[in-house]
């Protein structure tokens, strides 16, 4: 078997060499690199904008300011539910006593019960309602302008899926 093969590489080989003359690669030349100056970097002696220090004194400043939804939120203890993101959260159910309204969520395989007035989520989230499908919270957040400004959030109850 190899000594068929053998004939068919002569022939191919003359078919490379005559390739080889026959064509005649076209290549652009390189253009030459353009010059390159190099600029200080001018930045590394301004103040970092994401510097704790520079956070410390906007907190500072907003507490001072009378009419800041956050101020109040800065001057009260925080709550254990507050260290957990809101979408970490699920409400599994509701519980009636006395007339008064409180929910179960689930928070990392562990289970709380909450009523209105609590406080959850990183947002300062406070329970303005709940009900027998969900949770009403008031969330404070900075707009776009830095402004701090409240805004309505839910948790809905979670069915369980099969």
């Amino acid at each position: 078997m190899l000594a068929a093969c053998g004939g068919e590489q002569e022939e191919l080989q003359g078919w490379m060499d005559q390739q080889r003359r026959e064509v005649k690669p076209n290549v652009a030349p390189l253009s030459p690199p353009k010059r390159f100056d190099p600029q200080p970097y001018e930045q590394a002696r301004a103040i970092d904008p994401f510097s704790n220090q520079k956070l410390a004194v906007a907190l500072k400043q907003e507490q001072r300011q009378p009419n800041s939804l956050l101020a109040g939120e800065m001057n009260r203890r925080k709550q254990p539910l507050e260290a957990y993101p809101l979408d970490s959260m699920s409400m599994v159910g509701s519980v009636a006593r006395r007339g008064s309204q409180s929910a179960l969520l689930k928070v990392d395989n562990l289970l709380y019960q909450v009523k209105v007035g609590d406080y959850l989520g990183q947002n300062y989230g406070k329970i303005t309602k709940i009900t027998e499908t969900e949770i009403g919270l008031r969330e404070v957040v900075q707009d776009a302008a830095g402004e701090w400004i409240e805004r309505p959030s839910t948790l809905q109850l979670q069915e369980k899926t099969r």
